[in-house]
């Protein structure tokens, strides 16, 4: 399929003009390709790759240039020899790399996939739904391509979604789910370089400071079997609770003409999800809300800890950072808007207050031991005081009887993440 921006423009992001034969005729037939390769799911993702390259190619994507590849392997390096002493998790990087945004999108993809497939599977079967039963008969073809259409429409907003996500994300564990390749940390200096000149800070130190997120996340993801897989199935079971708006496609389709290119450019289905209001889903949600905000809180604690005494600026970093994972950038709103899912951690500060708390009553072992499965966690009325829930007993000789075993290969949460490996010369041991 050839190069085609969202819109279903003509390559270079221009719309055709209708009174241009030769654009139309162009346009048209790129259109017939989409229509005749519907792809394997219910989502284009081959169109949403497409459209997201050619939005970062339209906006920048600078090349990793050899000084920011040493910058980052060195940065991942110490951070990993700081984080030692304030974790009772080893290393779990495999192999440091720095990505430009592409990269970012092509090595986090598969992920996207298992939490996207599902909202989207019910937006297309929701656009065959506005058929009336007694006329899907006669649609012969017709509803084949309206289910492509689905797909493609959503496959064309997710890309622009990813787009913007990857001209904001720092790091492969930015936005706190383990989006890349298990064992794989990853920077993205463009970023990190756009995003120090914003706090007027120096850059070594931004990128040190999110080296240090980084591998804390890298520690938690690695060592701890079943996280992956209980964030990742988290986030599909509360996509399962959320329903699709009639009216809102209705709405969007009725804009949207076959033989008028510039219809396409207004289609949107950003506010077709709501979440739907029972008990199931907002226990859904909870869960969702308190996994996220306890691995955020963990790393954010533990980064502090090691770069206390070493970063000048670790009291501003520590604020900006928290403020944005609180509030979520626009592109991480944007996602929200258009898959009905926020993957903002929601009190954030009383989870990093109670990890503060378990350090200082339990040590440092005695807090990482509550990894060890999902119901040692503290719950969410565990926030209100940190302090009561760091003091009292758990029997940790019980832990017998939980099956600490990770994920069968494959699975959510295995090392088996279908990526082609580390990057050739990445490889290195953990710091002894």
């Amino acid at each position: 399929m050839p190069d085609i921006p969202f819109g279903f423009a003509l390559p270079g992001g221009q719309p055709p003009d209708p009174n241009d034969p030769q654009q139309m005729q162009q346009f048209m037939a790129q259109l017939q390709q989409l229509l005749a390769a519907p792809g394997s799911g219910p989502v284009n993702w081959d169109l949403a790759r497409q459209v997201a390259a050619s939005q970062l190619s339209s906006a920048g994507d600078p090349a990793v240039t050899p000084y920011e590849r040493n910058a980052v392997e060195e940065a991942l390096r110490l951070a990993d020899l700081w984080l030692d002493p304030t974790s009772a998790h080893p290393s779990g990087i495999r192999s440091s790399v720095a990505w430009n945004r592409n990269e970012w999108i092509y090595r986090t993809l598969d992920v996207w996939k298992k939490l996207c497939d599902p909202v989207a599977g019910r937006m297309v079967a929701a656009m065959g739904d506005l058929v009336p039963p007694e006329a899907r008969s006669q649609l012969g073809p017709m509803q084949s391509m309206l289910t492509t259409l689905g797909g493609a429409l959503f496959g064309g907003q997710l890309g622009q979604a990813l787009g913007s996500l990857a001209a904001e994300v720092l790091s492969a564990g930015d936005i706190g789910l383990p989006l890349g390749p298990a064992g794989t940390a990853a920077l993205l200096p463009a970023n990190i370089r756009a995003y120090g000149e914003g706090l007027e800070l120096p850059e070594d130190e931004v990128r040190l400071y999110v080296a240090l997120r980084e591998a804390a996340h890298q520690r938690l993801f690695q060592h701890v079997p079943w996280l992956r897989g209980h964030v990742l199935t988290t986030v599909e079971m509360y996509a399962t609770g959320i329903t699709v708006n009639r009216e809102a496609i209705e709405e969007a389709l009725g804009r949207f003409d076959p033989m008028n290119p510039e219809s396409m450019q207004a289609l949107a289905v950003e506010g077709i999800f709501t979440p739907e209001d029972t008990p199931a889903q907002k226990a859904s949600l909870a869960r969702l809300e308190t996994t996220l905000a306890l691995v955020e809180g963990w790393v954010c604690h533990v980064v502090d800890s090691a770069a206390a005494e070493r970063l000048p600026n670790v009291n501003r970093l520590g604020e900006a950072f928290r403020r944005r994972r609180a509030a979520g950038g626009p592109a991480e709103q944007t996602f929200a808007a258009l898959v009905g899912l926020e993957l903002r951690p929601r009190r954030l500060r009383e989870a990093a207050a109670l990890w503060a708390a378990l350090t200082e009553h339990r040590g440092i072992a005695g807090r990482d031991a509550l990894w060890g499965h999902p119901d040692l966690l503290p719950a969410e009325e565990d926030f209100a005081d940190p302090d009561a829930f760091a003091r009292s007993q758990l029997d940790l000789g019980d832990l017998d009887d939980f099956d600490f075993g990770g994920p069968a290969p494959g699975e959510p949460g295995s090392d088996d993440s279908g990526s082609d490996g580390p990057e050739p010369g990445t490889e290195r041991r953990d710091p002894e």
